[in-house]
């Protein structure tokens, strides 16, 4: 995988909803062995998917949205619960937003699943405060390729 993309997933910012209002983090943080200090969103077992430009390839807004709201259906279908949130990135520069989806409780398979049907480069996927992104498009790497980042609250 292109090194540029892989560092532009790690440092985006995952704005999530929470009981307690939006966190706001990236997987460039430091390796802590003290969970506790995370919020209870980032410890507990999501996925964050989407269904925007697939293969990084820019789609009109309102294909993108199409896309994005046949998975978000898709994913109810599925007895998901599922929340709006938003990546992008930190700097005032960038100009990249995406939509995505917050699924609770979806296991590792089920995301690539999705990220490989709607033709995703990557998803991420969080396990007991451990996020991982994981390749989905068999054109980079082999599909189920993780790397593990670690979680920094953006205030």
């Amino acid at each position: 995988m292109d090194q540029a993309l892989l560092r532009a997933y790690l440092s985006a910012v995952y704005e999530l909803p929470s009981s307690n209002g939006p966190v706001r983090a990236s997987l460039d943080g430091d390796a802590t062995t003290d969970t506790a200090l995370l919020p209870d969103l980032l410890r507990s077992e999501f996925a964050v998917v989407t269904a925007y430009n697939p293969r990084s390839m820019v789609l009109p807004r309102k294909t993108n949205e199409g896309r994005h709201f046949v998975m978000r259906d898709l994913l109810i279908i599925g007895c998901y619960r599922v929340e709006p949130c938003i990546s992008y990135e930190e700097n005032g520069e960038g100009t990249w937003r995406e939509p995505s989806w917050l699924v609770h409780h979806m296991n590792r398979d089920e995301a690539i699943a999705y990220g490989r049907v709607f033709h995703q480069n990557m998803v991420l996927v969080n396990r007991g405060a451990r996020p991982e992104l994981v390749v989905t498009d068999y054109t980079f790497d082999d599909v189920g390729t993780t790397v593990v980042g670690h979680w920094r609250v953006r205030t």
